[in-house]
């Protein structure tokens, strides 16, 4: 069964990230500022993921690592969604 959480980070990618390929030919490790990324299509895509999630990103989230990969992202929304339950 895929991951849920990474299969909404597609989603929203695919809508806001204005990337140069298909989100499909994408692989969770693969770089998406090489995919064609850029900061504003980033900017569009965290508000989009903190809107659908109700987080909000941190400053020392902010960061091209941050958005680099659908797994970085992953594990910072992870990491954002337990923060949310603990608190």
């Amino acid at each position: 069964m895929p991951d849920e959480l990474v299969s909404e980070i597609r989603a929203l990618l695919a809508r806001e990230g204005s990337l140069a390929v298909d989100v499909a030919a994408i692989g969770d490790r693969d770089d998406l500022w090489r995919a064609g990324l850029t900061s504003h299509g980033s900017v569009d895509l965290m508000l989009a993921l903190e809107e659908r999630f109700g987080v909000e990103f941190p400053d020392r989230l902010l960061t091209r690592q941050t958005f680099r990969t659908i797994e970085a992202l992953a594990t910072a929304l992870r990491e954002l969604l337990a923060a949310e339950v603990s608190a």
